[in-house]
């Protein structure tokens, strides 16, 4: 008797909470995302550095911007094109070259024309689900470890993407990538 007395006061709390969860304030899920964000190391590769006598430090007026579209890429050895030779990323680790030609990290701010200001969260879930652009363009190239942050659950996924709309649009058109044959 205690034990269905306890499950009938229980029920509704557990579906409130369930409730709240399901739609919890952009905020809440934000806050989350930020911390995965940091965790999973996202400005190492999609915020500007700064150089200073301390060394390398992240320009956070312009986080999760992407590879500066202003930015000249440094000297680079063609064979780093060749499967088997190293990879080789600049120093501010936002652009890399490799068998697969040269990438660079995207911008990850909420700008409608150069971030993903015109994404929704099922869209971000489709392209770290598949590798592609907009869960269906063309690939997501390395080094970005989209098949490790595959395995994150929706819920998860969906805070990141909250995350990165609450970040100010940054306008940042970096360059598309480059196939091999047309790395110059």
């Amino acid at each position: 008797m205690k034990r269905v007395l306890t499950l009938v006061v229980m029920a509704p709390l557990l579906a409130a909470s369930a409730a709240f969860a399901a739609n919890a304030p952009a905020a809440d899920l934000a806050a989350k995302g930020k911390a995965l964000v940091m965790h999973g190391m996202c400005h190492d590769c999609h915020t500007p550095k700064t150089f200073g006598p301390k060394g390398m430090d992240f320009d956070w007026s312009k986080s999760l911007s992407g590879y500066p579209a202003t930015q000249p890429l440094p000297p680079m050895d063609k064979k780093a094109l060749t499967p088997g030779y190293w990879v080789m990323g600049t120093p501010d680790l936002m652009a890399w070259v490799g068998p697969w030609g040269i990438s660079y990290a995207a911008n990850l701010t909420p700008d409608p024309q150069t971030g993903i200001g015109l994404w929704t969260p099922e869209v971000f879930i489709q392209a770290m689900r598949t590798g592609k652009h907009m869960g269906s363009g063309r690939p997501i190239l390395p080094p970005m470890p989209w098949n490790f942050v595959a395995d994150m659950s929706d819920d998860q996924l969906k805070e990141i993407f909250a995350y990165l709309k609450s970040l100010p649009p940054i306008k940042n058109a970096v360059p598309q990538p480059v196939a091999p044959a047309d790395v110059k």
